[in-house]
């Protein structure tokens, strides 16, 4: 039971619009990774997203091996599109534009 009423999410997959494989790399108290999940979701894109803070252990350390070879600064949001474009932070316009909007 989750007395202080906190959201446990760690990540999941998102059902939409097929638009490549799209993964979004965040931390659940980053009002910057909420934008950019949002946003991803309000374009009924087909995404994966997982919050870094929320994995323990050896879970965390291989995603954030993960991150750091998209992203050096393992800073975040940290999105992948297809393996090959990473868009790090809140960029509206370039995500729109990586995911053909």
């Amino acid at each position: 039971m989750n007395i202080f009423n906190q959201d446990t999410d760690k990540g999941k997959h998102v059902s939409g619009i097929d638009r490549g494989q799209v993964m979004m790399y965040g931390l659940s108290t980053c009002v910057w990774c909420k934008k950019t999940k949002k946003l991803l979701t309000d374009l009924g894109v087909d995404f994966e997203y997982v919050f870094v803070d929320r994995l323990d252990g050896d879970e965390e350390k291989k995603v954030i091996a993960e991150v750091r070879r998209y992203n050096p600064s393992t800073s975040f949001p940290t999105t992948v599109i297809n393996g090959e474009k990473t868009i790090v932070g809140f960029k509206e316009k370039e995500i729109r534009e990586a995911l053909g909007f």
